[in-house]
């Protein structure tokens, strides 16, 4: 499953979105997520795809294709398994 896919399935069974609405180039905002729905949507993304969202989430979020992009980049550079990341305050 892509990370948009995935994307779509957070949105539809924790926010109740119905999937035809959720093209790639839907904008939050259209979608009635608020700035509080994107920090529980990020919560719900640390989750589901085991990364922590640091506090400066970039405003570039516009569309599910940013969010889905944003996330592929923090998969890419999160720290290999059992590593430890600099500035990490609290343990894994």
């Amino acid at each position: 499953m892509s990370t948009l896919e995935l994307l779509q399935t957070i949105l539809i069974e924790e926010f109740k979105l119905s999937p035809a609405r959720l093209v790639p180039e839907a904008t939050l905002t259209d979608l009635g997520i608020d700035s509080l729905d994107l920090v529980d949507l990020l919560f719900k993304i640390e989750d589901r795809f085991g990364l922590k969202i640091k506090d400066d989430v970039p405003r570039s979020l516009v569309s599910l294709n940013d969010v889905a992009a944003y996330i592929d980049e923090l998969l890419r550079n999160r720290p290999a398994a059992g590593g430890t990341q600099a500035g990490a305050d609290r343990p894994s």
